[in-house]
């Protein structure tokens, strides 16, 4: 179970950084200004980052790739939804609220499904 904790840490780091750098134009001006500066600045840590979570997922599942995925998928959708109503204001319409839930069974589903 530590892999999978892990892994799904990882990818949530690996998605923060990923909205940071995709969004981070619309809340900072210099990031606007700096798009290829901040690809090669982030993109190395956040390769890393979801290299080493697909390790871990890997690990977990013996061997199989189709869960992480999934699993990767979904903490990306929760993780996007959060950081996006939190620096963006946006709020959660009924619509984004069944995709989260539909991300929430997706990850029990690879979790617990033997």
């Amino acid at each position: 179970m530590n892999k999978l904790l892990l892994a799904i840490v990882l990818f949530c780091v690996g998605n923060i950084l990923i909205w940071i750098q995709t969004n981070g134009q619309f809340l900072w001006k210099w990031f606007d200004k700096n798009p290829l500066f901040l690809s090669i600045v982030f993109g190395g840590a956040i390769s890393y980052f979801f290299i080493f979570a697909t390790k871990c997922g890997y690990n977990y599942f013996n061997g199989l790739l189709w869960p992480i995925k999934f699993v990767g998928f979904s903490v990306g959708i929760l993780t996007y939804a959060l950081m996006t109503y939190y620096f963006m204001n946006e709020s959660l319409t009924l619509k984004t609220i069944v995709c989260l839930s539909l991300a929430f069974a997706i990850i029990g589903i690879q979790v617990l499904w033997k």
